[in-house]
């Protein structure tokens, strides 16, 4: 015997205001006795405190809870008896938040993750054992404005380097480019240039790093952390001097969504672009950007690589 949930989207995306629906497939083989059959959508933000800032923040570590911000619940069956054989029981559901809660985009990261499944429970009587099935579903935020904003140009040199001890021990170097736009689509790939105009030592490779910058917190204070969501490697060995090196990179979903900042909790992301000499050393500038959900088809029409 087994309980299963099919979902009408084989990519099983939402957004907010639209219906869920699909069908609850219980399978069984001879005649199954049960009290009740229900299935639920739950939707809840779980946080969770960084190791390195539990003694800073004991009070919330200790007390910290999911926070619920979808749930409804629906009795598919009564209880009674399944004949044997496959059998297909219809549901449908309206994806709206609680009351006082907004429904996010579907996130998984490291101290914040947003989640939304469906559970169905077929309750058995007695000592046998209920069964159960959960399923993920993503949601996907509503479209908004069309982003603004525009190509930002950059210059990395020794000079431009902030938190650097020491920049004379820096061998002298100069790289330009820009960035299609700081304000990014997450459908849409992040789109810019970079070429090596100076350096007077061998560059060892070029990596593009998509960070991640989560903030957990309450009144008694916010702990922050930035970890990292993938890398990808622009360069290999040492580039021709003048050589425009295109950036491309796709943001990767669950892992990514649009930044968000709610009462307890705050998304953003950053990029970093590294430098990696062949003497040892190392460079890094740091690019905040602002991920938003548009799919608007002309927002990137002139911000092609050219």
């Amino acid at each position: 015997m087994s309980v299963d949930i099919k979902l009408s989207r084989v990519d099983r995306i939402y957004r907010p205001g639209e219906i869920v629906d699909g069908v609850v497939v219980v399978n069984t083989k001879g005649s199954l006795t049960h009290s009740g059959i229900s299935l639920s959508m739950l939707g809840d933000v779980q946080l969770q405190i960084s190791s390195k800032s539990q003694g800073l923040f004991d009070a919330f570590y200790n007390s910290i809870k999911p926070l619920q911000i979808v749930y409804t619940t629906v009795d598919l069956a009564r209880g009674g008896k399944i004949a044997d054989g496959t059998h297909e029981i219809p549901f449908e559901f309206k994806l709206v938040p609680l009351q006082g809660q907004t429904v996010y985009e579907t996130y998984h990261g490291v101290f914040v993750n947003i989640s939304y499944h469906l559970k169905c429970t077929l309750a058995r009587p007695l000592l046998a054992k209920d069964l159960e099935r959960k399923l993920e579903f993503i949601v996907e935020g509503e479209v908004g404005k069309s982003p603004e904003g525009g190509r930002l140009d950059f210059v990395i040199t020794p000079q431009t380097l902030q938190n650097t001890r020491k920049i004379e021990k820096i061998p002298p170097f100069r790289i330009a480019g820009w960035l299609a736009n700081p304000i990014c689509h997450i459908h849409k790939p992040f789109l810019g240039e970079l070429t090596i105009q100076q350096a007077s030592c061998n560059i060892r490779s070029i990596e593009l790093q998509l960070v991640r910058v989560e903030t957990c917190g309450c009144s008694d204070g916010f702990a922050k952390e930035a970890t990292e969501i993938q890398n990808i490697q622009i360069a290999d060995g040492d580039i021709c001097r003048d050589l425009p090196l295109p950036i491309y990179m796709v943001f990767p979903r669950l892992f990514t969504c649009p930044t968000t900042e709610a009462r307890t909790f705050k998304i953003e992301f950053e990029v970093n672009v590294v430098i990696m000499m062949a003497e040892g050393h190392s460079v890094s500038q740091n690019f905040p950007i602002t991920v938003v959900d548009d799919t608007r088809p002309d927002f990137w029409g002139d911000c092609q690589l050219q």
